[in-house]
């Protein structure tokens, strides 16, 4: 059979998608890119906000208009938390079940009975076991080592498509790394939906299990290749763990501090569990252990109650920063949350209140590409769809281009690069 595959959301999802795929294969299905042409079309899904539930029931309903012979397949975080009928699909998996899919495809040809399967997960229940061996077609490769989350913040629902916090034993994670390197991967990329959380449910020999712990796993298997972290939340990383960061060489020094907002009255609203003392601190400590590091971000804005002083508190504390980029967004209600049931800030307000932030951000990030001039970057090339450069990111994520001066290739290649020069989003550079 011929199977259509569709991605929304996060890191966690393409890797558990990645698994998925590589699980057909191994039963003799090959991969369309076509809808058309596809026997089964898969859709995992993203419920993190309104605007991703809407794109996946778009994404649903083109499908079925476009292969309406097909077994259409629905799966993931919108399915878990919202539970929705979607009559168009004729398999229904929650985030729990996603690993049982070619077995229900199966199920589900036999007999054409529609399925429905949404699994609650248990309390203390057991991060299932889920690897993938990869392909060398990809330069980089994610493996997901936690899954759940507690913190409950009040806008979020993603507790509820994800479960409690569960952790991938260190041993599982090395062997997986191990046959990643293998297949040629260069860049392995550590994820969950909680990450700093990693570990709070196991202990390794007789202390608490962290995070770092899992790094220094991955960058202890030999020196051709690195090791980045993706989203993290900024609690729960301690002096002890910084040093360990630093100390280590093929360790990618990019964090994507999640930040939410920079007004500590929000950030109180939001039941996250720092304020902007403790993030400034943290922020601090990365940068005075790890000068070359990178310090990225996610903020909302509009938030519940957040007034205009609120949201040029937010501005304020965000030029501090200095962040290399960000990704901001408009607060989305979710349903059955607290913030849900908050006063509202208005839709043009939030829109206006987006594209204030988003010109601070624009202006620190040109200010922070102009300050790599001179530096020289250690960069993972991937990118030669250009006749006219190559193209890579540095272990700081940041793009670098170098000229292309004949028809070989650097892909696959890590390469130290002067950077010479910036256009503003993109860091121009000569091999060294």
């Amino acid at each position: 059979m011929k199977i259509f595959y569709s991605t929304f959301g996060c890191k966690v999802n393409q890797y558990e998608t990645e698994n998925i795929r590589e699980a057909l294969a191994q039963r003799g299905h090959e991969e369309t890119a076509v809808p058309a042409d596809a026997d089964v079309c898969i859709v995992n899904t993203c419920t993190v906000t309104a605007q991703a539930d809407s794109k996946c029931r778009q994404m649903l309903h083109r499908l079925r208009k476009e292969s309406p012979n097909c077994v259409l397949v629905c799966a993931g975080c919108m399915t878990q938390a919202l539970k929705s009928d979607l009559p168009e699909c004729d398999i229904i998996a929650g985030s729990h079940n996603k690993q049982d899919i070619p077995d229900m495809i199966e199920e589900f040809l036999t007999d054409r009975r529609r399925i429905v399967r949404i699994t609650q997960q248990a309390a203390c229940a057991e991060l299932r076991e889920m690897h993938n061996s990869g392909t060398g077609d990809k330069t980089r490769a994610y493996i997901k080592i936690q899954d759940g989350c507690d913190m409950n913040c009040t806008y979020c629902i993603i507790p509820r498509a994800r479960g409690h916090i569960r952790s991938k034993p260190p041993e599982l994670i090395k062997k997986e790394a191990e046959a990643l390197i293998a297949a040629g991967h260069r860049e392995i990329i550590l994820t969950g939906i909680n990450l700093c959380c990693y570990g709070l449910d196991r202990s390794l020999k007789g202390r608490e299990l962290r995070l770092i712990d899992a790094v220094e796993t991955v960058c202890g298997l030999g020196s051709g290749h690195r090791v980045r972290l993706s989203s993290l939340e900024p609690e729960l990383i301690s002096e002890s763990d910084i040093r360990r960061f630093a100390s280590l060489e093929n360790f990618c020094r990019h964090f994507h501090l999640s930040l939410q907002s920079g007004c500590d009255k929000t950030l109180a609203a939001m039941k996250r569990h720092y304020d902007t003392a403790e993030y400034r601190r943290l922020c601090e400590s990365l940068r005075a252990s790890m000068p070359d590091c990178t310090i990225t971000t996610d903020i909302m804005v509009g938030f519940p109650c957040e007034t205009e002083e609120d949201h040029r508190a937010s501005m304020d504390f965000v030029r501090e920063t200095g962040f290399a980029q960000a990704h901001i967004f408009p607060y989305s209600a979710r349903p059955d949350t607290p913030a849900a049931l908050m006063p509202q800030v208005d839709g043009a307000a939030k829109k206006r209140r987006a594209a204030e932030m988003a010109a601070v951000c624009k202006e620190l990030s040109e200010k922070f590409s102009r300050s790599l001039v001179g530096s020289v970057q250690s960069v993972l090339f991937e990118n030669e769809r250009s006749p006219e450069y190559h193209s890579g990111h540095s272990a700081g994520y940041i793009e670098v281009r170098v000229p292309r001066l004949d028809s070989s290739s650097l892909r696959y290649q890590i390469r130290d690069v002067e950077i010479i020069g910036t256009d503003g989003a993109v860091c121009l550079g000569r091999l060294l």
